[in-house]
């Protein structure tokens, strides 16, 4: 039996929104405190046009903390998986922690501080400083994301005996051989004054924790004040599933410690048996088979609520990247992310390429050993994780420091043997100090260059894509640019047997600072910051195989003058009246019609894209259209004689539609949860109108909080606000009316 307790911290904080030393203390200030729960961010924020002055700034939370009601031979640890950017602990008065940067989570042993008392009510407040810090990663200059503010990740108390497990890492050798091995690696720590002498035993898992194996106990002795670590290995198992992309098969490790007083301890976790190897042929291999990298790159940063988002936000942009977007491969750029996010990668097979804060400065020495701890911290938390195949060891786009990175690569694979290392540079003119070379391809110049040629192997691209402003309300010709880049780069890097894959820029619209934006969001998403899908989102969607999900997406609006395409034929880009129409799909075939004549079959372009499993379709020849000969446009694709997508664009204005969805019918009540509400101006049959403005008033019923304007105005035919559950049950309901439309709209969920 586990002596360990671990309690989620979320709930029943306070928050003070200035800097307020005297909330360090407690006592009557507590009075004066905003009720909050966590993930907290420091400042609720317009979706863009804000100002990073409103969270950059000190701020406190505070909570009482009861003290074990067996506090003897125990120790109380708190765990903060991310507090941006500084925060210092204190406990009844008493400052018993700071940690310096916010990307990187840390834990507080404040037992020595704790009102020996069963039960006693003690107050833990923690000032949390969300300035830019130049001596911390990744500030020291203008980077191109927010950091945002406040205790924005989770917290935990861990009530341990005096002796207990500290760390877990479990390796699978050899994992391809038939009978399969697990080696798990094991720190116990002392902190009690004698030594401590009893036994370890390794447990694997599989279902709702059904024991599969179990080893025999190892005796081991720690002294006093002191770790020791251990190696446990199960050998010989047979009938093991491996953790693949399509099948991602996930088992427990259970580490049981038993002591002579019966007192012991128990930690376990999750992970898989997989192989994955990027090999000096260029490829990678994934458990034998070789398998092309594709994917986007991610921040974590929301709209409203910044960086503060909770589990179900987490998990569900995991679920975009994978089956809207059909990518093998995420980057976390540029620092760790939620465990949350990565828990979801583990159980959908999405791999991960996961790499240190960062973006294009290196600090002093101080500086340095902060983003050294900051890759232990990464990789002591994150390396149960199957879906990490890689570690970024390398400031994003830094340029070359080889003693820096030497220690940041000899650190990673002293704690992780069973990973290669890379490093993100921008180009391909760099020392070459990790296992996989990794840079960021701007090269784009057609016909001369569409990727840089790798200098070595292996090779990995982490971005590429054109730096256009690609929000959906950016005329035609750009939004069909930026597909038809990341088309042509994704062909060219499907087609080079040196190449591993490609991660392109980016998954989502994210907040930047304001020297490097126009209203402080980078339109460079294939999703916008609410996660509405904009054109773009096509190209990497109809790669995907149509069994699972027909895709059929025309780059149009369908407004008179208002397209653009490529021309094959011309090799040229057009504009207007008579430029062709492209179309996204991973049909067979488009049929085209307008209004009721049938203007044509088009097929893929296969000659321009002959790597892409699904090139796009160019249809010509569709002549000018405009007054009386503009009609409605109708798609069909097909695949082989089975008619399976269609998409039709009215020629009038008469069925424009409101349309709102709620993401999850069922929240928790635990005053955290949150969903998103999407609302959309549509012609009628599900297209944006990209050019509305509409704005909509929120009507808001049931134990839930609205995050997000109201009235809420339409940005691109689009909004989305969020509702959070309360700490009751019941049932929400939120009415969405649009007066210039005469419509309402009413969506429903239940918190339990």
């Amino acid at each position: 039996m586990s002596g360990r307790e671990v309690i989620l911290l979320n709930d029943d904080w306070l928050f003070w929104s200035e800097d307020n030393p005297a909330v360090a203390r407690g006592g009557k200030v507590v009075r004066s405190g905003e009720a909050v729960t966590l993930p907290h961010t420091n400042a609720l924020m317009p979706a863009n046009m804000f100002s990073e002055r409103r969270w950059q700034r000190v701020t406190w939370y505070g909570r009482v903390l009861k003290t074990p009601s067996d506090p003897a031979r125990r120790r109380v640890i708190l765990e903060f998986d991310g507090v941006m950017m500084t925060a210092d602990v204190h406990v009844n008065g008493r400052h018993v922690a700071a940690h310096r940067g916010g990307y990187v989570g840390f834990r507080v042993d404040v037992t020595d501080s704790l009102i020996r008392r069963a039960d006693a009510a003690n107050w833990v407040a923690v000032r949390v400083d969300s300035r830019l810090h130049p001596d911390i990663p990744p500030c020291g200059r203008v980077m191109d994301y927010q950091t945002f503010g406040g205790i924005y990740r989770e917290v935990r108390e861990y009530i341990l005996p005096e002796c207990h497990i500290e760390d877990l890492f479990v390796m699978t050798p050899d994992p391809l051989r038939p009978a399969k091995t697990v080696v798990a690696a094991v720190t116990v720590r002392n902190t009690g004054p004698s030594e401590w002498t009893g036994s370890l035993r390794l447990e694997l898992l599989a279902g709702r924790r059904r024991r599969l194996a179990a080893g025999s106990d190892m005796a081991c002795h720690v002294p006093p004040g002191s770790s020791a670590d251990f190696r446990l290995t199960l050998e010989n198992l047979q009938d093991i599933q491996l953790w693949e992309p399509d099948d991602p098969a996930l088992y427990r490790a259970r580490v049981v410690m038993r002591g002579g007083s019966g007192v012991g301890d128990a930690l376990e976790t999750l992970f898989g048996f997989r192989e994955a190897r990027f090999t000096k042929e260029g490829p990678f291999v994934l458990n034998g088979r070789p398998l092309k990298l594709i994917g986007l790159n991610r921040h974590q940063t929301f709209p409203y609520i910044g960086a503060a988002a909770p589990a179900r936000l987490q998990r569900c942009d995991a679920d975009i990247l994978k089956y809207k977007l059909g990518c093998n491969v995420v980057r976390t750029s540029h620092y760790p992310q939620s465990p949350h996010f990565l828990n979801r990668c583990d159980e959908i097979g999405l791999l991960v390429f996961e790499e240190i804060p960062g973006w294009g400065h290196i600090g002093d020495e101080v500086w340095k050993d902060l983003a050294c701890r900051d890759v232990e911290a990464m990789i002591r938390r994150d390396r149960n994780h199957p879906s990490i195949i890689l570690w970024g060891v390398r400031i994003n786009e830094s340029a070359d420091d080889h003693d820096f990175y030497a220690r940041t690569n000899a650190l990673a694979r002293r704690l992780d043997p069973t990973r290669p290392t890379g490093g993100v540079r921008w180009g391909v003119k760099s020392e070459f100090l990790e296992d996989v070379f990794t840079s960021n391809d701007y090269a784009y110049n057609p016909p001369k260059t569409i990727i840089n040629e790798p200098p070595v192997t292996p090779y990995l691209v982490t971005e590429f894509g054109p730096l256009v402003d690609a929000r959906r309300t950016a005329p035609m010709e750009i939004q069909v640019r930026w597909a038809l880049e990341h088309a042509e780069i994704l062909n060219a890097i499907m087609g080079h047997p040196r190449i591993a894959g490609g991660i392109g820029w980016c998954a989502f619209d994210y907040a930047s600072q304001d020297s490097l934006t126009v209203d402080g969001v980078q339109p460079w998403g294939a999703y916008d910051m609410f996660r509405i899908p904009k054109l773009g989102a096509a190209v990497y969607a109809s790669q995907m195989d149509p069994a699972v999900q027909p895709v059929l997406q025309a780059a149009t609006r369908w407004k008179v003058g208002d397209q653009a395409g490529f021309d094959p034929n011309e090799q040229v880009m057009k504009t207007g009246h008579d430029a062709p129409l492209v179309v996204f799909t991973n049909c067979d075939r488009v049929d085209v019609y307008i209004g009721d004549e049938h203007r044509g079959t088009f097929t893929p372009a296969r000659d321009r894209f002959p790597h892409l499993p699904h090139p796009p379709v160019f249809c010509t020849g569709l002549g000018t259209l405009w007054g009386p000969s503009w009609k409605s446009l109708k798609l069909v694709g097909w695949l082989g004689d089975r008619m399976v997508a269609e998409q039709i664009f009215p020629a009038t204005h008469d069925a424009l539609a409101l349309e709102v969805t709620v993401d999850d019918r069922s929240l928790r009540a635990d005053g955290s949860d949150m969903t998103r509400v999407a609302i959309r101006h549509t012609d009628g049959f599900g297209n944006v109108q990209n050019l509305s403005r509409v704005a909509v008033l929120l009507e808001l019923d049931g134990p839930a909080t609205l995050i997000g304007p109201n009235p809420c105005a339409l940005a691109g035919g689009v909004a989305a606000v969020y509702l959070r559950a309360g700490r009751r049950s019941g049932r929400v309901t939120l009415r969405v009316s649009a007066p210039e439309l005469q419509q309402e709209r009413t969506v429903s969920v239940m918190c339990r």
